[in-house]
């Protein structure tokens, strides 16, 4: 009897498909009678229900909601009848925000099934979020807490930069940092290995050698780069690059070679000398033919320039030389035509004639006059490397390294180097530390004092350490008033360190970091190589930067008629007008381009190697966009057969199994789709009109109805939305922002800066100045709170 019980609720419990299918179809088909049948008794009772969830969200989750997530047919493993209670929307608020956002994007009922009435659907939206509002505004301010945060790859290479004047890449010389929420700046995951510790002790005694200037410079070598031995990239005919490695800090000469030269009347050309994307050196070059009578048609331009150690890519390039506009092709190379950059030899290293910035950062008295100088360098140091004043303590311990050096027979300068070393390694270099106010009381929430402010707001704008104006500030304890913290961060955001913010914050927000590693088939995108992949990147980060400078709407972001092209770029896009390797604004006249989401950074980074993915891409939307990720696949969902895409069937085609199979119809009905509007953009983001034989289909329709043919009109679906996407990037910004993954108890926060932002068209700018004024930003408390409330857990998407 028991195992025939058993069998029995076996039976029950794990219906066939077939079950499941009839269940959901009987069900179904009575919802419309049943939710007249619940008006009809709500208006018999008069409106005696216990409450709006018994009259209103009860009976469309009984209706549309339980028939597929029950104990017997959990679609998608989901069972809702637990939640048929009032109680549960503050027991389960997560799992409630879920709910939410399924009905309110018309996810839920999925396509195909029988929908209830709008009216419904519309007061239960009404009704949750009303109640959700009214539990946020009830939870008890906390700003949280950030536990003591290292330095990553990209913060330590800008503080040595800042601190030192010298150029350091952490990222040569450290293992990659662990990422959390999205980004690599988050405390929690930013921990110290061994490995990690032996690098410091490394590079700490290799920057302090460096700045003080203590390394010997071996004899000078020469280094050339030429067509020739494929070590030369030619970029255009005016412009040529090479990868060169800098071992030692000095001066070098450079040497171009210019062969071929023009007609009499031609005019000079600028030749500019680029270090990493940055002009070093500009001089006039001749092209006209010479005078002499046994003139070769080559010749070339030596000049001296510092170089920093490390890896650069170094550049040469004529500079607006519109002379080769009047050339075909065919003549850009012909030597009794044209005359062009061809080699570069580099020569060194020499010692330099100037004094080295970082030396002037450092000896800022003579530390020849004595101990009070050596000591008032020290303390100098000290205080920049710890972002704050340092103790008399602190300043004699450091004192003692360079007392050993002494001991040790060296100069005083190098046991300043010896002192400086012992400042790399140290905690409060490499941590960002935050003390508690109240020790007795590690709850208690308080403001952080105005140096910890300065550090927050430098490493928010700039990921590099606090400069000297934001020190003093913190000195006089006024960095906090709301005029100098708002005048401040004006100050950085024009500085242009605050590019900072395009490349850490934006660059993972919207996955651009990810083309430095991807790799598209160069043999299915001919056009693809270096210059094209800087190129996406630039466009994207001057992008990012002019809406943040300009404080331009977030709209933008989705719809801007204007982007940032060189000719290499434009040319790409089949945009006519635009010449240079230079960057500038371009106004769009097509609406095949505008907006960050056809960008050819952002299509190539959610696209295959070989091809595109509308999974990939509408996941992205859903994600970066929307602020709404898709829960992950099941495991056994088959692979896609990419080798008949595009021959044999279209990829709308076979992405419909998705759709057909009832386990992945609710995600890729709404992922798909917008991922099919960006389908004339193949895998690196070039406009098409076919994918192999078979025409682009761009349009859709998304669960709750909204239409689209290509694009541009799905974009302004997406701006019906504004509200969200504000959201989502608020979201994604205050965890970079505070280093830490957002919690319950940030809710009201960021519902205050979603009010903040909508009085004032959403603006970008503004989201910056609201996250710095905000409760979470300038306070913190010791310890987490009893979570008996809720608060501790992790902020649910809406």
């Amino acid at each position: 009897m028991q195992r025939k019980r058993k069998d029995w609720l076996d039976h029950v419990e794990r219906p066939s498909l077939h079950q499941k299918i009839w269940t959901f179809i009987v069900v179904s088909a009575l919802s419309g009678a049943a939710f007249a049948n619940d008006a009809k008794s709500a208006a018999v009772k008069g409106g005696s229900s216990s409450s709006g969830f018994d009259s209103v969200v009860k009976p469309l989750m009984t209706r549309s909601c339980v028939p597929c997530h029950n104990a017997s047919v959990a679609s998608g493993s989901v069972n809702l009848v637990p939640f048929n209670k009032e109680t549960t929307l503050a027991e389960h608020r997560e799992a409630w925000d879920r709910i939410l956002l399924k009905i309110r994007s018309g996810e839920m009922p999925p396509p195909g099934s029988p929908r209830p009435p709008q009216d419904k659907v519309d007061a239960v939206v009404e009704y949750l979020t009303g109640e959700f509002e009214k539990a946020d505004r009830n939870i008890k301010p906390d700003p949280g807490r950030v536990t003591a945060r290292r330095m990553n790859r990209n913060e330590y290479s800008n503080t040595i930069r800042d601190i030192l004047g010298i150029d350091f890449r952490a990222n040569e010389d450290f293992p990659t940092d662990d990422s959390g929420e999205g980004f690599d700046n988050i405390a929690d995951v930013l921990s110290i290995s061994p490995l990690l510790m032996e690098k410091y002790v490394a590079a700490a005694e290799k920057i302090a050698a460096r700045a003080v200037g203590s390394i010997a410079l071996p004899k000078p070598v020469k280094a050339v780069y030429e067509p020739n031995a494929n070590n030369l990239q030619r970029i255009n005919v005016g412009t040529i690059e090479a990868d060169h490695r800098v071992d030692f800090d000095g001066d070098y000469d450079i040497l171009v070679g210019m062969p071929g030269e023009r007609g009499k009347d031609a005019k000079p050309v600028q030749l500019g000398f680029f270090v990493d994307g940055k002009l070093v050196h500009q001089v006039q070059v001749e092209t006209k033919p010479s005078d002499l009578v046994y003139f070769s048609p080559f010749s070339d331009v030596t000049f001296r320039v510092p170089l920093p150690e490390g890896e650069h890519k170094l550049r040469v390039e004529f500079l607006n030389d519109d002379f080769i506009q009047t050339l075909d092709e065919n003549e850009y190379y012909k030597s009794k035509v044209n005359k062009y950059p061809s080699t570069i030899s580099i020569t060194g290293p020499f010692p330099s004639k100037l004094e080295k910035a970082s030396r002037k950062k450092i000896f800022i008295c003579d530390p020849g006059t004595g101990n009070a100088c050596v000591e008032k360098i020290v303390a100098n140091l000290a205080r920049r490397a710890y972002r704050r004043p340092v103790t008399p303590d602190e300043t004699a311990s450091l004192m003692k390294l360079v007392a050993l050096a002494k001991s040790n027979g060296e100069d005083v300068e190098q046991g300043i180097q010896l002192a400086l070393q012992g400042m790399l390694v140290s905690p409060n270099f490499l941590f960002r530390i935050e003390r508690n106010a109240d020790p007795k009381n590690p709850e208690k929430i308080h403001r952080i004092n105005d140096f910890e402010l300065a550090s927050r707001l430098s490493y928010f704008i700039w990921s590099s350490t606090p400069d000297e104006e934001l020190l003093k500030l913190a000195e006089t304890g006024k960095l906090h008033e709301d005029q100098v913290l708002t005048a401040q961060v004006k100050r950085m955001l024009a500085d242009s360190r605050s590019v900072a913010l395009a490349d850490n914050f934006a660059g993972q927000w919207l996955e651009i970091r990810n083309l430095d590693s991807i790799k598209p088939d160069p043999d299915k995108f001919l056009s693809w190589g270096p210059e094209l992949r800087n190129a996406m990147k630039t466009e994207t980060k001057m992008f990012i930067m002019h809406m943040l400078r300009e404080n331009r709407p977030m709209s933008e972001f989705l719809n801007a008629r204007y982007t940032f092209l060189n000719d290499r770029l434009a040319g790409f896009y089949g945009i006519d007008g635009v010449t240079g390797s230079e960057f500038r604004k371009v106004d769009l006249a097509s609406d095949q381009r505008g907006g960050i989401l056809t960008h050819a950074s952002v299509l190539t980074v959610s696209s295959y190697p070989t091809r595109t993915s509308p999974t990939i891409r509408g996941q992205y939307i859903l994600n970066n966009i929307l602020g709404t990720p898709p829960p992950p696949p099941p495991p056994d969902v088959p692979a896609l057969d990419a080798s008949k895409v595009g021959s044999e069937v279209s990829l709308r085609k076979q992405l419909e199994e998705h759709r057909n199979n009832p386990v992945c119809a609710s995600c890729h009905a709404r992922m798909d789709v917008l991922g099919f509007a960006l389908e004339s953009y193949n895998g690196i983001g070039k406009w098409r009109t076919v994918d192999g034989k078979f025409p682009i289909d761009s349009s859709g329709v998304l669960p709750g109805g909204k239409k689209f043919e290509t694009a541009n009109e799905m974009k302004a679906v997406l701006l019906d939305q504004l509200p969200d996407f504000s959201r989502c990037v608020t979201e994604k910004m205050m965890v970079y922002a505070l280093g830490r993954g957002l919690q319950l108890y940030d809710r009201p926060t960021i519902n205050s800066i979603q009010v903040k932002l909508k009085e004032n068209n959403y603006q970008f700018q503004d989201l910056v100045f609201e996250i710095v004024r905000s409760l979470p930003f300038h306070s913190r408390r010791g310890e987490l709170l009893s979570s008996t409330n809720g608060n501790s857990k992790e902020i649910a998407h809406r």
